[in-house]
Parts: C-alpha cells; structure tokens; sequence
C-alpha cells in the first residue's frame, strides 16, 4: 500500500520523527506519541487483518485493520464524512446559523502552554448563546460546538464553531423560530467572559505574566473579541452538511501538501487577510512542530453537544416536538429517524463508484471468511469459518510475521555451520591448513 505524503514526511528514510522525538525528549505529550505510533502503523497487517475470499476464482484478499486515531489523515477524513452525513439526518431539519467565536491573537499562547482551559473555553462560548436565547425567547435551542485549534497556517488559533438552530423548544414541546443574532452584544460579553476565564484558572504567578497580554486584549478590541454567524441560504440539508464536514475537518488536508523533498515541505492555505491562495514553505522540523500541537490531549472531546442536542435529552425533545406539531397542526420542524453507520464498503462504493468487494478477475463477490487479532503480543485467529480458512490464516500469520523466512534462515546458517564441520583439515609439518570460510 503506497503511503500518503503525510505519512512519508514522518517516516520515511529520513527518519524526521525520529530525530524529532529525540530532539525533543520530555517535552512532547504522551498522547502525541501514542497517536503517531498509531499512525505510523495504521494499514500494517501486523495488527489484524480480515480474509475475504472470491466466491468465483478464489482469489485472496488480506483487509488490515486501520488504526481509527484522532492524527491519522485516512481515518480521519473517513470519520468526518459518516459523521456529517448521520449529522444531515439526525438534527432537526430547520435552519442553522454557523457561529465562529474567534480570540486576541494574543491570547492564544496562553491557551497553548495551559491546555486545560479549552474544555472551559467551549463551555463558556455555548453558556453565551444558550443563555441569550434561554432569557431573551424561553427556549432551549439546539448547538453543537466544535473546537478548532489550528489556524490556515497552521499556526495555534484556538477558536469555537458552532452550528446553532434558529429557534428552539419551549417546555411543553413547541418550536419557536428565530433569526436574528445580536453580534454586539455577544461580541463584549465573549470578551469578558474569555478574560475572566483566564484570570479565574491561573495562579497568581502565571496572572503576572500574562497581565500585559491580558490588558492588550481588552484595549485593542473596543467592540470585543470577533463573533461571525453569517445567515444560511439554500437547502438546509446541504448546508448541515458542508458545516458538518468543515468543523470537524483535520489541522490540514493531504491535498494542501504540495510539495516535500526530503528537507523542506510547502503547503497551500488560504490567506484571510487578502482572500488569496498562498504557499508556504517551511522545514520538516517546523512542520512537524506545528502539526503536532493541533492533536488533543487523551480523552478530549472536540466535538460537543448541547440544548436539544444534549445526548441525555435529544430523543426526548424529538418526541415532544414531533407530539406538540401533531396537535397543532404546523409541521415547522422535521425530526428524522436514527441512521446507522456505513461500513468502509458502503463508504467506498459511494465516493468511489465501485465495489471493494466486487473481485477485478471474475466481477464475483468476495466472501467473509475470518480475522486476526494481536494477542499478547502475538496475532492469533479470532474467526475462521472452516478449516481451509483456518489453515490459509495460519499460513497468513508466518507470511505477514515472517516467521517462515527466520526458520529458513536459521536453517540456512546451520546447514553452512555443519558443512565447515565437514571440510577436514590437513596439517603439512607444523603447519595447520584450515579451509577459507
């Protein structure tokens, strides 16, 4: 499987992660390096594979297991796709406002040296919009947040998308609709919010050097801190899912890489300032450096729901408006049916136009026949569905482990050993003849 350019920069001959780790021992995160390790062995068959047989020419295929981490470009892209795609269906077909809630630039060094603050940094940009529409229309609406850390450059921009109904539900199911956003009020109380947020978790040692960052903040931004919700024009399905895939899209897309020679790479971006499609280029080393920062720390949540989105409550909500339009007789909202996850097959048919699992010999279908799984530290057949699976499992396993290839080896070396047993050896005189070896 050729690997992608991401993957190449990290591993390949170089060994640019590598001297990257060394260089840097003690100062990177341990989930950084967990997910890069996952990343580095994402696709390798050491990990667990599936057996699929054509049911026509028999054919064999090995399906390794992908490593499904928050770093690896494959997974992820896969991930954000299905995820955009349940998203079209299962939130309430109404119109949705995009909400950016954006920071000094400033501030943001501060967000990176003390990480901690983000999970509180989404919650306090939410608790702003939620309470608006809470005591301004007595209605709970419906948000689902995402946290983005990286900037076009790559650069550490900590800012909150947000995907906001414009409406919500009252206490006895009803759906009231709105659309008006008030960007001034929002934008100073964003500001306070941010800049007590900072003051209320750091220690007085940490207040001291940021204070001057702090009061800068709050000087050069008289109107606060920018605030974007731009109105939605056109299907709503279609726009739930282009906000979809944007919120949860990777630091950086494969395709923006557009050139690496081993020393240097340059990527593409989109410069805000002027509109304009720009490139740069930077060392291995700076890429790396930059990239890695954008991986969350363990167990971190970037995307969150709230509202009638809550995951406690969402099916309630959904019960109670679809049961208050049946009385009412005004069908505003549509609430859809819980969709199921796509496999990797149905996910390739359709960005694709073909069927992984339609064989290019014979247009036969291949046929589930078993897996492997690491146990132990060793891969061991979890399923085979006969013993002619068992048997081409097992061969698989000393193929993929190369355990066939130690055994000739040491077969070979040992053969060699005794054949310079077997040469005899002459003495002329005082001299001892041994053979060349």
């Amino acid at each position: 499987m050729e690997p992608n350019i991401l993957k190449r920069i990290f591993f390949d001959e170089h060994g640019h992660w590598d001297k990257f780790v060394r260089k840097n021992e003690g100062r990177i995160r341990a989930n950084v390096l967990k997910e890069v390790a996952k990343f580095r062995d994402c696709g390798n068959p050491k990990n667990g594979f599936k057996l699929l047989v054509c049911e026509g020419c028999h054919d064999l295929r090995l399906v390794p297991y992908r490593c499904k981490g928050r770093f690896c470009t494959t997974c992820s892209c896969g991930e954000t796709e299905e995820w955009s795609r349940l998203l079209e269906e299962e939130v309430f077909q109404v119109n949705h406002r995009h909400v950016i809630m954006t920071i000094d630039e400033g501030l943001r060094d501060i967000f990176l040296k003390h990480r901690h603050l983000l999970k509180e940094f989404m919650n306090e940009a939410v608790r702003i919009v939620k309470e608006y529409f809470e005591k301004k229309h007595k209605i709970t609406p419906g948000i689902i947040a995402g946290l983005h850390t990286f900037g076009s450059k790559l650069n550490f921009n900590p800012h909150v998308h947000m995907l906001v109904t414009m409406g919500g539900m009252k206490k006895n199911g009803e759906w009231k609709s709105y659309d008006f956003v008030p960007f001034e009020m929002l934008r100073k109380q964003w500001q306070t919010v941010v800049l007590k947020l900072i003051r209320r978790n750091l220690n007085d040692q940490d207040k001291k050097q940021v204070q001057s960052r702090l009061q800068k903040a709050y000087s050069n931004n008289g109107e606060g801190f920018y605030v974007h919700a731009p109105k939605q024009k056109g299907n709503v399905k279609a726009q739930l899912g282009y906000i979809g895939r944007y919120m949860r899209r990777p630091a950086i897309a494969v395709n923006r890489i557009v050139d690496y020679d081993g020393e240097y790479v340059e990527f593409r971006y989109h410069d805000k300032t002027d509109g304009e499609e720009k490139t740069e280029r930077v060392t291995v080393e700076e890429f790396i450096a930059r990239l890695i920062r954008h991986i969350p720390d363990e167990n971190f949540k970037t995307i969150r729901y709230y509202g009638v989105y809550s995951r406690r409550i969402k099916a309630l909500c959904k019960k109670l408006v679809s049961l208050w339009q049946q009385t009412a007789r005004k069908w505003i909202v549509r609430a859809k049916r819980m969709l199921s996850r796509r496999t990797w097959s149905e996910r390739l048919r359709e960005k694709t136009g073909h069927d992984p699992m339609t064989c290019p010999k014979c247009q036969c279908y291949y046929e589930y026949k078993g897996e492997v799984c690491p146990e132990d530290g060793q891969l061991t057949i979890k399923v085979a569905l006969c013993s002619n699976s068992k048997a081409v499992l097992e061969r698989m396993i000393r193929d993929v482990t190369g355990v066939e290839k130690q055994k000739e080896a040491r077969k070979e070396k040992e053969a060699g050993k005794r054949a310079i047993k077997q040469v005899p050896s002459r003495q002329d005189g005082n001299k001892l003849h041994m053979p060349a070896v």
